[in-house]
């Protein structure tokens, strides 16, 4: 066998012993199916939440979307796996908290909802997640996985406070779109707070209204666009800061959609499947202006590192090529 074939065999071998799990990423496999067996009471519970509720619905997704966010960076992540226990203390310490404050708090008399007393169990799941991956894999390889193992926060639902906050922001933000919309159409509206007097009809800008389900998918989505297409701190936070103006758009577009139905066709429009079903149809639009902004920031990208490699290039020529002579 020539060189260049043991070469080529030692390169393969390599990849091939690159590609596989280590012995320290099966130990955290095992401590994973350990504590999901641990925590299996309140996990099924919560899989029944969210199978019945129109704002959590997403959550089944999540660790699935981490473990194949792991998979496609594979062999990017570190292979020189390395405890580090002083790491593990602050992620055990606050999933202790959490899980001490649910089972304590609803004894102290606190009334905690099935919604918030399943949050603080999730969340001490995944603090403990964090903390394994630290004890077991080590700072680097946490750090280098830190968007995968992190997404994980989104299995903790929302507590009922923070969604009733921002339902009522995003309502009332909605309603001052809405009326700029009826002012830029011309079309006649007497606005109280958030009830639009119309012609032949008046509607109420309700919670329902907010799109706060619709919303959090969006950002959901764009944290992960940002994470997959883009590089540049700047790039991936605009991205993710232009949901705002995007959802408030989106709910406000949807008010001056009915609202025109109702005056041109009839106040029963209010009852269409328009009104009641049709809140994925505006969510897909939304997500039309949010891909052309990623395609430019990725455009703006490639310019870049194409720039880049073109400087590059130029320096590594000869001083007499890079002034022609």
């Amino acid at each position: 066998m020539d060189l260049a074939s043991r070469v080529a065999q030692h390169g393969s071998v390599e990849a091939s012993v690159a590609s596989r799990p280590g012995r320290p990423f099966l130990l955290f496999l095992l401590f994973l199916f350990g504590l999901a067996a641990a925590y299996s009471a309140p996990l099924t519970a919560l899989v029944r939440h969210v199978a019945h509720s129109d704002l959590h619905s997403y959550v089944l997704l999540v660790p699935f979307v981490s473990a194949y966010l792991i998979y496609i960076h594979w062999r990017e992540l570190p292979k020189n796996y390395e405890s580090s226990p002083l790491r593990t203390i602050a992620p055990a310490l606050v999933g202790c908290l959490a899980l001490a404050a649910a089972w304590v708090l609803p004894r102290l008399g606190s009334q905690l909802s099935e919604n918030d007393h399943l949050g603080l169990v999730v969340f001490s799941f995944v603090c403990f997640v964090g903390a394994g991956g630290f004890a077991i894999l080590g700072c680097n390889w946490m750090r280098a996985a830190v968007f995968p193992i992190g997404f994980l926060i989104f299995l903790v639902p929302l507590p009922d406070a923070a969604a009733d906050y921002l339902e009522n922001a995003s309502k009332i933000a909605s309603a001052d779109v809405a009326n700029l919309l009826f002012v830029l159409t011309g079309t006649p509206v007497l606005r109280n707070g958030n009830v639009f007097q119309l012609p032949g009809i008046v509607i109420e800008v309700a919670k329902e209204c907010s799109g706060i389900r619709s919303s959090l998918v969006l950002f959901i989505t764009s944290l992960l666009a940002s994470y997959l297409f883009l590089r540049t701190k700047w790039r991936r936070c605009a991205l993710v800061a232009a949901v705002i103006p995007l959802g408030l758009l989106r709910n406000g577009f949807r008010i001056l959609t009915i609202a025109l139905l109702c005056v041109h066709f009839g106040p029963q429009m209010i009852h269409s499947i328009i009104h009641r079903r049709g809140g994925p149809v505006f969510f897909v639009a939304s997500l039309v202006p949010l891909f052309l902004l990623l395609w430019w920031l990725r455009s703006g990208e490639s310019r870049r590192s194409r720039f880049a490699k073109g400087m590059d290039v130029e320096e590594l020529k000869p001083a007499s090529q890079r002034h022609g002579r």
